[in-house]
């Protein structure tokens, strides 16, 4: 692997797509450092340096920004609106004809939905970009701080429009940063600045596990936190790479003197169909209600139930229903991201067919079949990774953010993945061994 590395840098077209890369990253990092105007930085570092502050309710934004959003700099949204903007036009187009009919008229169709995302995606910045400011002048932002208050010391009207301004421009900075990686670099822009944000909190979560430990030091308890990540790392790869594969006859067709078709192929259908997205929904899904009340005032009794059952990582209530939502939301996406009709159809237009399954309706019913069959193990399987954050929290006092578990950890498998298959293509092309051997 370190001579494909190698090799991938002694090639020049492929070297300044790498550097090119890099230099993007480099950028984005030191954005994630720079402090919106409005601010007051030495309370925000004193809040931030607060146990309590770094397990609220914004963890998981926090995390796909770099750590930029508790330090509230003008990359503090991050990539989450795109991310959601992206999530909610996937959605529209089962449901709005218009957007179906985009999807299918190829790349013209496909250039109009991204179009489309961009401005979705402003349009949440803005929104997102207004309630973090509401939230920062209140105090919710960082509980438990004693100078949570006084974050943002001028609240007038004009220090509030600037401050919401500066994170949605930042918002489409990042979004065109992703762009030019995707356009001029190795490719897959935003999954990659996914990776980078993600990956920049590993050092200081698996530190803090270190020094919050108290056997050898911490040193034991870091140890064993690291062979629970290869672990779990070994686990998403193998499930990641896990697919099912239906086999596809084509018939042989005579047009003329020339035949055309008898060819096999098979179609894969991946364990984890639906990816990182039922984890995404069903963390967002539960952080309504416990937002709700910790922006409500007084103490009503059922403030004071979803503080204690829901609002709580490790609450069994908060628990059970976070797997059992994320198993609901893997099959509900399958279903609208997979259309075994269509498929079928696809298959008998060209003479198609899987051996022993008549063609039409027999083929929709057995790959529906195939696909339920297959979900339940890869809707588990998400299921449980998300909870090891959740395990974590008990076993070793850290975070809900620990680094090896949940969504952080298959994303950073997934993207990591698919950036090297894309490497390897790019060198197998100028006939050069891959990475993968």
């Amino acid at each position: 692997m370190l001579t494909a590395f190698a090799r991938a840098f002694k090639t020049p077209d492929l070297r300044k797509k790498l550097l090119f890369t890099l230099g993007i990253i480099v950028v984005y990092r030191v954005g994630t450092h720079i402090p919106i105007p409005g601010v007051d930085y030495r309370n925000v570092q004193t809040c931030i340096d607060n146990a309590q502050a770094n397990q609220g309710l914004f963890g998981l934004v926090n995390m796909f920004s770099g750590g930029a959003l508790l330090q509230i700099t003008i990359f503090a949204l991050g990539i989450m609106p795109y991310i959601t903007a992206s999530i909610i036009l996937q959605l529209l187009t089962v449901v709005i004809p218009r957007l179906e009919a985009l999807k299918k008229e190829g790349q013209a169709g496909t250039a109009k939905i991204t179009q489309y995302t961009r401005y979705l995606t402003i349009a949440l910045a803005v929104l997102q970009g207004t309630g973090l400011v509401a939230t920062a002048r209140s105090g919710a932002l960082f509980q438990g701080c004693p100078v949570a208050s006084q974050i943002v010391p001028d609240q007038s009207i004009f220090v509030t429009i600037t401050m919401v301004i500066t994170m949605t421009a930042g918002t489409a900075t990042v979004m065109w940063l992703g762009e030019l990686i995707t356009d001029r670099g190795i490719g897959n822009g935003m999954s990659i600045l996914m990776f980078i944000s993600i990956a920049a909190t590993f050092p200081s979560a698996l530190w803090a596990i270190k020094e919050q430990g108290s056997l050898a030091d911490g040193w034991i308890e870091f140890g064993t936190v690291i062979l629970v990540g290869l672990v779990v790392i070994a686990l998403v790869v193998f499930v990641e790479q896990a697919q099912r594969r239906i086999p596809v006859q084509y018939a042989k067709r005579m047009i003329g003197r020339r035949s055309y078709g008898g060819t096999s192929t098979y179609i894969p259908l991946k364990v984890n169909q639906a990816g990182i997205i039922p984890v995404i929904f069903a963390s967002s899904l539960l952080y309504i209600p416990a937002l709700i009340a910790q922006f409500a005032g007084g103490s009503s009794g059922w403030k004071t139930w979803i503080e204690k059952n829901l609002a709580l990582p490790d609450a069994p209530m908060h628990m059970v229903l976070y797997f059992l939502l994320i198993i609901f939301f893997a099959f509900f996406y399958v279903a609208i991201s997979f259309n075994p009709e269509e498929v079928a159809d696809n298959m008998k237009k060209y003479g198609g067919f899987i051996p022993g399954i008549r063609a039409g309706r027999p083929t929709a019913e057995y790959l529906s079949y195939v696909l339920n069959r297959i979900t339940w193990p890869g809707s588990l399987y998400l299921g449980l990774i998300a909870l090891v954050p959740t395990m974590a929290l008990a076993g070793f006092g850290a975070n809900q953010n620990f680094p090896f578990g949940g969504t952080s950890i298959l994303i950073i498998v997934g993207v990591g993945l698919e950036t090297v298959k894309q490497i390897e293509s790019q060198l197998q092309q100028r006939n050069y061994e891959g990475f993968l051997r």
